[in-house]
Parts: structure tokens; C-alpha cells; sequence
């Protein structure tokens, strides 16, 4: 290991490569957790409720749906998609963006999703180098993507990912990898304060929730990566994100105040935030 890191010290080129493939491979997962994470706590909440309701009526004989099983398949079909139909990017374009066996298309999101986790690795990457910062940082923001397309889909942000990406956050943080552990500790009870506060404030005054409690959850996850300090421009760029996001709504007739989905607007803030001063110092210095 120690010789691969001098190799990768040595060559932009080779360490651009491996981030591009690793940022493949993790976007490959991440399609699979946006897609079936939330149909996964759907079927606990299901589960639950009807325990409640009905704890009479066993449901053991559901089938298994996790992370890992069942394999892959078309929702069209029902074709296995084998390991060769499944390499990030490339087996999309190879297959003609279809399914080989019912030919129906698949979505186009998915090799978007892939690019995207390669394209934040070797942003990240040239920002910050071979670095422990890298590597937390590409956790972070892949994170912070699935997070993003799931709030997108679904207007959730799971509790599964922020409450352990918050404890993560925490741990990196008390190697003082990103930001000392007190910056660190404060930025996640800031950052829930302050959202948490807004909420309240707004459903005092109007009566109703302004906010879902996964935004103010995750605001306090940033503020456990970048520390306090960083939480002032990611309040500023989220908010601006989201009147962008509002107005673009808005001018092609699809805008509904209920379902902004502010989740991606801080998500990207956070993101920005993240790379974008050691990126400024790099081009302008």
C-alpha cells in the first residue's frame, strides 16, 4: 500500500485515473442505494404500522430486499443484468442505453450519477491532493450526492445516511483531518440550532413547518465536517440555490413551494463550500 501511494504521489495522471474509476464504481453503488433505500424504509414503515395495527398478522414471508439482494434486474423484464452489463458508464452506451433483453430503455441517470461521483473524486483530488482530506471529502460528497437524488425523488433525507455521516464527520474530525474536533462539535450543534430555530420561527408566525427536520439534520452533519465557521456561506449559497431552484420552478410552470427540495440546495452548498477555498488559493496564488 505505502508503494501505491508514492505511485499515486508521483503521477497526476495515474491518480486522476484512480479516482475516475473509484468515482465509477461508488456511483455504481450509490444508484443502488438512491433506488432502494427509500423503498427499504417504506417497507419497515409498512412493517411497523401493521404490527401496530394488526399484530396478529405476521408478515415473515416478505422476500428479502436489501442493498445486496435480489440481483439487479429490468423492472420491465425482469432480465438478471450480468456483470459485464453492469460496469459503470460504459455498459450503458454499449448497450445502447437499453435493456439487452426487452430493449426498453433504461434511464439515462444512471451513468449521470456515475460521472458525477468521478467528476467530485478528481475535483476533490486536484484540490487537495494524496491526502487524508481527499479521502474524507469524497465520503462526504458522495454521500452528500445520494442524499441529494434522494431528496430529489422521494422529498426524503434518510436517517440512515445523515445520523451516521454526522458520527463520521465527528471521527474524522478528532484526527483533525478536516477541522479541529471543538470546530467540528460546535458546527454540528450549530448548524442544528440554527435550522431548527428558522423551523420553529416559521411555524410560529405562519402555522405551518417551513422546513423538514432531514434539512436541519443534515445542516448539522456539515457543520460536523467543515466546523462552524464554514456553516455562515453554506447558509448564504443554500439559500441562494434554493431561490434559483424556486425561480427556475417558477418560469417553467412546475413550481410548488411544498416540494422545493432544499436537501440539494445544501447539499451543494456544502460541496462548494468544502473545495472551494483551497481551490480559489490554487488558481489565484
Amino acid at each position: 500500500m505505502p508503494f501505491f501511494i508514492e505511485l499515486l504521489h508521483g503521477s497526476t495522471f495515474l491518480f486522476v485515473s484512480f479516482l475516475s474509476v473509484l468515482g465509477l464504481m461508488v456511483g455504481s453503488f450509490l444508484n443502488v442505494v438512491i433506488h432502494r433505500l427509500p423503498i427499504m424504509i417504506e417497507r419497515e414503515w409498512l412493517q411497523t404500522s401493521q404490527q401496530y395495527l394488526y399484530p396478529d398478522q405476521t408478515q415473515d414471508d416478505l422476500p428479502v430486499y436489501n442493498l445486496a439482494l435480489p440481483a439487479s434486474a429490468c423492472p420491465g423484464c425482469g432480465h438478471k443484468i450480468r456483470f459485464w452489463e453492469n460496469v459503470p458508464v460504459f455498459s450503458y452506451f454499449f448497450l445502447g442505453g437499453k435493456c439487452s433483453g426487452c430493449h426498453s430503455s433504461i434511464s439515462g441517470i444512471y451513468p449521470l450519477i456515475e460521472l458525477i461521483a468521478a467528476v467530485l473524486a478528481v475535483i476533490i483530488g486536484l484540490t487537495f491532493g494524496v491526502s487524508w482530506q481527499t479521502l474524507a471529502l469524497c465520503v462526504l460528497s458522495w454521500s452528500l450526492l445520494a442524499l441529494s437524488m434522494i431528496d430529489l425523488n422521494t422529498r426524503l433525507l434518510p436517517d440512515e445516511i445523515t445520523l451516521p455521516l454526522l458520527w463520521v464527520g465527528l471521527v474524522v474530525n478528532s484526527f483533525n483531518v478536516l477541522v479541529p474536533l471543538q470546530d467540528a462539535l460546535w458546527g454540528a450543534i450549530a448548524g442544528y440550532i440554527f435550522l431548527r430555530g428558522v423551523n420553529q420561527l416559521f411555524k410560529l408566525i405562519t402555522g405551518k413547518e417551513g422546513l423538514g427536520y432531514g434539512d436541519v439534520k443534515l445542516l448539522s452533519v456539515l457543520g460536523a465536517w467543515l466546523g462552524w465557521s464554514k456553516l455562515i456561506p453554506v447558509i448564504i449559497l443554500s439559500s441562494l440555490a434554493g431561490i434559483i431552484l424556486v425561480t427556475v420552478f417558477a418560469f417553467i410552470k412546475r413550481f410548488n413551494r411544498c416540494e422545493i427540495c432544499f436537501g440539494l440546495c445544501i447539499s451543494l452548498a456544502g460541496f462548494v463550500t468544502a473545495v472551494w477555498e483551497p481551490m480559489a488559493f490554487m488558481l489565484f496564488v
